[in-house]
């Protein structure tokens, strides 16, 4: 399953739909809190969080959920260009880091990429 963490539920809903259509269950999360404290984090392949939202940011929740043992692939998107934020999330350890409005096709190859996808199923 693809954790969908923002705070806009108009991203959140598109964002979940691409996911469907290539196959992948998703399920979204207003928060980083939510996502934590949800009773099906353990199902959790890849998580998509945006970087800035009220309360924890998707930095910080990438941090966490590597404190906490869970070391799923993350992908930060924002809508605030920052390439000091982007070079930080990378660092860290994320998956990729996009921004709004994101390339559905680079966002699916790079969540195939972080899970090892087979080639003939990464869209061109």
């Amino acid at each position: 399953m693809v954790a969908i963490v923002d705070d806009d539920e108009a991203i959140r809903t598109s964002t979940a739909n691409l996911m469907r259509s290539f196959g992948f269950a998703a399920n979204l999360f207003a928060s980083g809190e939510e996502l934590l404290h949800s009773p099906r984090l353990a199902d959790v392949c890849c998580v998509i969080t945006d970087v800035q939202m009220p309360g924890m940011n998707g930095l910080e929740l990438q941090t966490l959920l590597l404190a906490r043992g869970h070391t799923v692939p993350v992908i930060l998107i924002t809508a605030y260009p920052d390439e000091r934020t982007r070079q930080n999330a990378l660092a860290a350890g994320a998956a990729g880091f996009f921004y709004k409005p994101f390339d559905a096709a680079a966002m699916i190859r790079c969540i195939a990429d972080a899970l090892n996808w087979p080639r003939e199923n990464k869209p061109e």
